[in-house]
């Protein structure tokens, strides 16, 4: 599982390296660190590129880690059913620097960057 891991994250950086910060495999899990900027595209290409499939948002959360400059990870759970593989993308902001919202390419963003919100004051444009 884990070989399988690796060449997705290398997969996903060759097709986008801009969208790629950071890759940890960890417990038969994917983490890819993503930039605020890059964070529309690549959920796009995620998407629609028929060799990674995801096409299913699990949810979108937040956390916070009150002691660092960018003190919020916003973080996405993807899956793809074709490839019967899930991906976990996070994106560091603070208190004022709204991310990119994705509801215009997975419309059921919505509910969950409105929790993020609600919750921890997390900033979606």
């Amino acid at each position: 599982m884990e070989e399988k891991l690796r060449e997705l994250s290398e997969a996903i950086a060759a097709a986008r390296p801009a969208a790629v910060e950071g890759v940890k495999i960890a417990l038969g899990e994917l983490t890819l660190v993503v930039p605020a900027s890059e964070i529309v595209g690549l959920v796009t290409l995620l998407r629609d590129d028929p060799k990674f499939g995801f096409v299913s948002l699990i949810d979108v959360c937040g956390v916070d880690y009150p002691e660092r400059e960018k003190r919020f990870d916003v973080v996405y759970h993807l899956l793809s059913p074709t490839k019967n593989v899930r991906i976990r993308l996070k994106v560091m902001t603070d208190e004022v620097t709204p991310v990119p919202s994705i509801t215009g390419v997975l419309e059921g963003a919505d509910w969950f960057e409105r929790e993020a919100y609600d919750l921890y004051g997390i900033l979606f444009t």
